[in-house]
C-alpha cells in the first residue's frame, strides 16, 4: 500500500519491482511511488527486503521483475544516474589504508560534480585530521567520512543502508545530526533504511515498512499517524467491523480484542477506547500484521 504522490515529482517510483534469488523471493511486488524532498525511513526485520530495494535503486542488482525509475532515470546504475545518487552502505565503505585527505581526492576524481568546499569544511567541522588513515578512525568517525563522500558529489538523492547499525547511541546521533544538518542546507531528499524505530522518529517524515519481502504500508508519517488508531473493547471478530476500517492487526484475549486499524472517518462506536500510535506502534502493527505466531524482528533503541 503507498500513498501517491501529489504534485510533487517522484525521487523513486517502482512497478511490480521484484528480485528473486533461486526459489525465493528477496523483494516481490513492490510498487512505490516517492515524493521528493522528503527523509524517507526505510524500516522492517532482517532479511525484509530493504538492501535488496536500495540495490536495485542504484543499479547495483537488476530486477527479475518489474522496473524502477531513480530520479527520472529508468536506466538505474547508469553514469548519468549515479552521478545524482549519494549511497552509503552499512558498512561504511572507507579504505583503510587511505588517509581522510586521499579519500577526498578519490572523490574528486571520481565525481563529476564535486565540491571541494563542501568536503573541506565538513571535515574541519569533524575535526577530522586530513592525514590520518582511515583505519586508524572510530567507527563514527569512519561513517562521517563516508557520509561527507556522499554529501560532497552534491547528489539530488542520499540513499544510506543502515549507516548507523555498529554505531554506539552518541556516535549515531552525531551521524544522524549532521545527515538532518545537511539535509536543510543542500535540500536533499533522503532514504535512510533502518531497524531502529528512534533514528527514525527523530529524522523522517515520510515511512515505508518492508516485511516479508512486500511494501506494508508507504506514506508521510503525519498522514499515516492520523489515520491509524488502536481500538480496545469487548470481544468482536473483525469481520463486524464497519467496512471503512481496514484490520491492521488483531489481539484477542477471552473477553476483550485489540484493533490496530486504518481509516479516514471518525470512529463513533461508543464501545471501543480509541488510542493514537506512535511510529513504534504503527510499525510493529505492520510485522504483527505478517507475523502473527513469532516474535517481531525489529530492534527498538532509544
Amino acid at each position: 500500500m503507498t500513498e501517491p504522490s501529489q504534485g510533487s515529482a517522484a525521487v523513486l517510483r517502482a512497478q511490480g519491482l521484484g528480485k528473486k534469488y533461486g526459489r525465493r523471493w528477496a523483494l516481490r511486488d513492490c510498487t512505490l511511488d516517492i515524493p521528493a524532498g522528503h527523509v524517507v525511513g526505510l524500516v522492517g526485520p532482517n532479511g525484509a527486503g530493504k538492501t535488496t530495494l536500495l540495490k536495485l535503486a542504484t543499479g547495483q542488482l537488476a530486477p527479475t521483475a518489474g522496473g524502477i525509475t531513480v530520479l527520472g532515470d529508468h536506466a538505474a546504475g547508469s553514469p548519468a544516474s549515479l552521478a545524482k545518487i549519494g549511497f552509503v552502505a552499512q558498512e561504511t565503505p572507507v579504505y583503510a589504508g587511505l588517509s581522510v585527505a586521499d579519500h577526498l581526492r578519490l572523490g574528486a576524481r571520481l565525481n563529476p560534480g564535486w565540491d571541494t568546499t563542501v568536503a573541506g569544511e565538513r571535515i574541519r567541522r569533524l575535526g577530522l585530521d586530513p592525514a590520518h588513515r582511515a583505519g586508524k578512525l572510530s567507527g563514527g568517525q569512519r561513517a562521517q567520512l563516508a557520509l561527507t563522500l556522499g554529501l560532497a558529489k552534491r547528489p539530488e538523492l542520499l540513499i544510506l543502508d543502515e549507516p548507523v547499525a555498529a554505531l554506539d547511541p552518541l556516535a549515531r546521533r552525531e551521524f544522524l545530526q549532521g545527515l538532518m544538518e545537511a539535509v536543510v542546507e543542500h535540500e536533499l531528499s533522503v532514504v535512510l533504511s533502518s531497524h531502529l524505530v528512534a533514528d527514525l522518529e527523530r529524522t523522517c517524515d515520510y515511512l515505508i515498512v518492508l516485511a516479508d519481502s512486500r511494501v506494508q504500508v508507504a506514506g508521510e508519517v503525519e498522514g499515516l499517524l492520523a489515520t491509524h488508531h488502536r481500538l480496545t473493547g469487548p470481544r468482536r471478530d473483525p469481520d463486524r467491523l464497519p467496512g471503512d476500517q481496514h484490520v491492521v492487526s488483531a489481539r484477542h484475549t477471552e473477553r476483550q480484542s485489540t484493533f490496530v486499524v486504518r481509516t479516514d472517518a471518525p470512529i463513533l462506536d461508543p464501545a471501543w477506547t480509541v488510542s493514537r500510535l506512535n511510529l513504534e506502534d504503527l510499525v510493529l502493527a505492520y510485522m504483527e500484521k505478517t507475523a502473527p505466531d513469532r516474535r517481531v524482528a525489529l530492534e527498538v533503541q532509544r
